[in-house]
């Protein structure tokens, strides 16, 4: 499954652990988004972790990109090309 996971941490070190963690399911895209494609089984660990390093002031969103809707991604400007091309 394909997501693409956003984060508003507060405090410094604790966004860096974020995306340290973040780094080990997928890859950056911008500063606090990342692209990961991932079975239910590894969505469900990285959601587990994640989860633990926010507060009540942070925020972390999870979007679940179906095959039809990465067909609709559209990048400008500078941008990463996923290996397998599933998506730019």
């Amino acid at each position: 499954m394909y997501i693409v996971v956003s984060y508003d941490i507060v405090d410094n070190n604790k966004r860096n652990r974020m995306a340290n963690l973040l780094l080990d399911y997928g890859r950056r895209v911008q500063k606090s988004v990342f692209e990961c494609d991932l079975d239910k089984k590894n969505l469900a660990q990285m959601i587990e972790e994640a989860t633990r390093q926010i507060a009540d002031e942070d925020s972390l969103i999870i979007y679940r990109l179906c095959e039809s809707c990465l067909s609709k991604v559209e990048s400008y400007g500078r941008h990463i090309v996923k290996e397998d091309s599933m998506i730019v």
